[in-house]
């Protein structure tokens, strides 16, 4: 019997197990579908290019069929280990602006305007630049400048003020807007994930007990109300049960996927795969939202990019220079956010991330030769997909319809193009002349609109942002109040960054750490009313 159990040890559960533990009254039970977080690679950050087949710590899923990417399933990888996807992503933090916030609170979510989620920011940071208004420096967090800096990532930034952009030292001051280098989630040159920052300084707690390799299978509940979890580990299947919240951090695509196997979700859906319906929710699994990004590729002169570095000299010079050189770069070492011609608010609407390598395909298709590459996403999509389910399985993967560039309008798509545009606008700039050769992708560099709307269909691919699939709001059809409860079932929350009514401008991984702190503050706030009440 626990007061509180966590499904899942990503972003946000590694938060809330160290928050909720922290009163040695409180019984916290972990439990994380992968395995610990040992591998090197995920603690050498340039070890991140090493990561992506590893099919154990990723869930490696694919989406459906997507009918305006000329039908292409995408490949969408998910932290599958201790830190989820904190563990295996490029460390830029990036928290949005004060607008995501304010137009989450204005369009139901209370509670959640910038003054409201500002302080649990800084209460989380650790930032090697010392603390402000902004930033804070005692969080257990760690945010740090990068210790290499590629030499192409410094003519990227050339490039963009050439361009016409300002140049921005810091993309979570007071102004988002211009170019420069991603400040990263590392402590002295290693990566910070969530499990390294929340879980570790906390794990030999007497409360909290962390059980790794086991499947959730379903909630178990008493009417409405869930009272524990099944879950599988090591072929057996075994229950928990709480006396006090059981907290579903689960990501995006998992937590709506656990709700619909337990029998909460749309009824159709539910009834399709032989699930009693506990709940007939329909929003649940639905305003799916995620970042499409496009990528732009040239060759470059031999020897400057990371396409032909050795991983064993990496590795080692990392280690035996006390973390440092190309291994503690993140890849991503640069980019940008600018507002375009299209914008319809004072936010930005296109985010570049510049890598000093060639990727395709994830970097899961190695190209000759040496390049780089220049991503460039829409931060604010109108397209919305679904999570459903393929089948009442647990261990089988669930159906993801992102249906990228649907939007009746087709602003999506004119926005991808623009974003190509201004990508290429870049990398023409004089700063890249001693650099750049030949183009990869497009491999024309003169394509008109057509061409780009074609280009996009063709190569464009996540960047690993999806949220929204368990909305946070004050209506019906809200999935869960303003304090995560899921609507119509009590014992119940969902912590992560699928409660987010819209993204964020910019990387989601700062912002789920962020929901994880103040939900922290929500459940043990509850708990007090309710001792005191009786």
């Amino acid at each position: 019997m626990y007061d509180y159990i966590i499904v899942g040890a990503g972003s946000a559960g590694c938060v809330l197990a160290n928050r909720l533990s922290a009163n040695p009254q409180n019984r916290v039970l972990l439990i994380e579908a992968g395995p610990a977080d040992r591998h090197p690679f995920i603690h050498m950050p340039a070890g991140i290019a090493h990561l992506v087949n590893n099919r154990r710590l990723n869930w490696s899923y694919d989406t459906a069929s997507e009918p305006q990417l000329d039908g292409r399933r995408l490949w969408w990888p998910r932290g599958k280990v201790l830190g989820g996807s904190s563990a295996i992503n490029a460390m830029c933090y990036i928290r949005g602006v004060p607008g995501d916030y304010d137009r989450w609170a204005s369009a139901g979510a209370e509670g959640w305007h910038w003054d409201n989620v500002l302080p649990y920011f800084r209460r989380s940071e650790c930032n090697s630049r010392g603390g402000d208004a902004l930033h804070g420096d005692a969080g257990p967090l760690h945010v740090a400048d990068l210790r290499h800096v590629n030499p192409l990532s410094q003519a990227f930034i050339e490039a963009g003020q050439q361009a016409g952009w300002p140049h921005n030292p810091d993309f979570n001051g007071p102004q988002q807007q211009g170019v420069g280098l991603y400040q990263v989630t590392q402590n002295d040159g290693a990566r910070c994930s969530s499990a390294v920052a929340y879980l570790a300084p906390v794990r030999q707690r007497p409360n909290l007990q962390v059980i790794t390799g086991a499947l959730v299978e379903r909630l178990q509940l008493q009417g409405q109300r869930v009272t524990g979890v099944h879950y599988r580990v090591r072929g057996r299947s075994q229950l928990a049960q709480a006396q006090g919240e059981v907290l579903l951090c689960a990501g995006a695509v998992n937590s709506p996927q656990l709700l619909m196997l337990s029998g909460i979700g749309p009824a159709a859906e539910l009834r399709r795969h032989g699930i009693d319906v506990v709940l007939d929710q329909p929003a649940i699994g639905a305003n799916l939202q995620d970042h499409l990004d496009i990528c732009t590729l040239y060759h470059t002169v031999p020897g400057v990019s990371y396409d032909r570095a050795s991983e064993l000299k990496v590795a080692i010079d990392y280690y035996l220079r006390g973390r440092r050189g190309a291994g503690t770069s993140n890849v991503a070492e640069a980019g940008g956010f600018v507002r375009s011609r299209f914008a319809p608010d004072e936010r930005a609407d296109i985010q570049f991330h510049f890598v000093p390598a060639m990727l395709d395909n994830h970097g899961r298709q190695r190209l000759p030769g040496d390049g780089y590459t220049l991503h460039a996403c829409y931060l604010h999509p109108r397209s919305r997909g679904r999570i459903g389910l393929a089948s009442a399985d647990p261990a089988a993967a669930p159906r993801i319809q992102a249906n990228y560039l649907s939007d009746a309008e087709g602003f999506d798509l004119r926005m991808m193009v623009e974003a190509a545009r201004l990508s290429r606008d870049i990398l023409r700039q004089p700063a890249f002349d001693r650099w750049r050769r030949a183009p990869i992708f497009p491999a024309r560099d003169d394509l008109d609109e057509a061409g780009l709307e074609a280009f996009i269909r063709a190569k464009a691919e996540t960047i690993y942002h999806p949220a929204g699939t368990c909305r946070m709001g004050n209506d019906a059809r809200a999935v869960v109040d303003p304090q995560l409860r899921v609507n119509g079932i009590a014992g119940l929350r969902v912590v992560d960054a699928s409660v987010m009514p819209t993204l964020v401008t910019g990387n989601t991984n700062a912002p789920t750490m962020m929901i994880a702190e103040r939900a922290a503050d929500l459940i043990l706030g509850s708990a007090t009313t309710t001792a005191l009440t009786g």
